[in-house]
């Protein structure tokens, strides 16, 4: 069994995920990165990470919605390096669902992709990290008390995920704590699965004037007046997760003070 601690983040492979993944990483850390079909931006951030540290990352493979396969992911995360720390519930699905159209199909695909599967892993993870007296941490939305017009189950997916963790640090206290991270605007292009980070859809500007106008209204609205970066983010999962000992069944802003104004 590894001496050094051991994180797991859904999602890990680009953007908000990676981010996380790296500041784990450069802390010590030895990090299993799980993706869904994002395969070559998971194997180059491993590359990355062993590079840097041999033999210090591995990617795990999985597809949240199919609960067969979170079953053999929490097996799997367990026999990589032989214990686990943290866990990070990153992965998420994100795209509009007008609601004449909703489908059980866009459904299921959106509650258990930000839903379902981190509660599952969270639960079967939950012995071992017991074991080393570990953490849980939620990566959540603003949209999860500030609905987005036209994404009703994405919102309604992250809220239950905010509930969730106020049980969950509940059930699991005291040998686990349970925290949550919820990213206001961030500067890129949503994602529409593996990545679980779109807090700021429509953000990116390709030229279009749209764009443009968007996100000036957008900055309009942050008391610190401008975009977050995944560092951000990043940097206060580690906090919670390493740092926040007598912090459990919380759920952090890190949005620029968005939700005041």
């Amino acid at each position: 069994m590894t001496e050094h601690k051991v994180v797991c983040v859904t999602g890990a492979a680009q953007r908000i995920g990676a981010a996380i993944a790296r500041t784990f990483h450069r802390q010590g850390f030895r990090v299993i990165i799980h993706y869904h079909r994002s395969a070559d931006a998971a194997e180059q951030l491993v590359m990355e990470l062993n590079r840097d540290r041999a033999s210090s990352a591995q990617t795990l493979q999985a597809d949240l919605c199919n609960s067969r396969q979170v079953q053999a992911m929490s097996l799997q995360a367990l026999k990589i390096f032989g214990r686990l720390d943290v866990l990070i519930n990153n992965a998420s699905s994100f795209y509009p669902t007008e609601l004449g159209e909703i489908s059980d199909a866009i459904w299921d695909d959106l509650i258990d992709s930000n839903l379902t599967g981190a509660f599952f892993l969270s639960r079967d993870l939950s012995t071992e990290l017991k074991r080393t007296q570990g953490a849980i941490v939620n990566i959540i939305d603003t949209h999860a008390d500030q609905p987005l017009r036209g994404y009703s189950i994405y919102c309604i997916a992250k809220a239950a995920l905010k509930a969730m963790t106020r049980s969950l640090a509940l059930e699991l206290a005291p040998g686990v704590r349970v925290n949550a991270v919820s990213p206001g605007a961030i500067l890129w292009s949503a994602a529409q699965e593996d990545d679980g980070d779109p807090a700021s859809a429509a953000l990116e500007d390709d030229g279009d004037p749209a764009f443009a106008a968007a996100r000036k209204k957008i900055l309009q609205q942050i008391p610190l007046g401008c975009l977050g970066q995944p560092e951000h983010i990043a940097a206060t999962v580690y906090f919670l997760a390493c740092h926040g000992h007598y912090l459990t069944g919380q759920v952090i802003r890190v949005d620029g003070g968005r939700n005041l104004t």
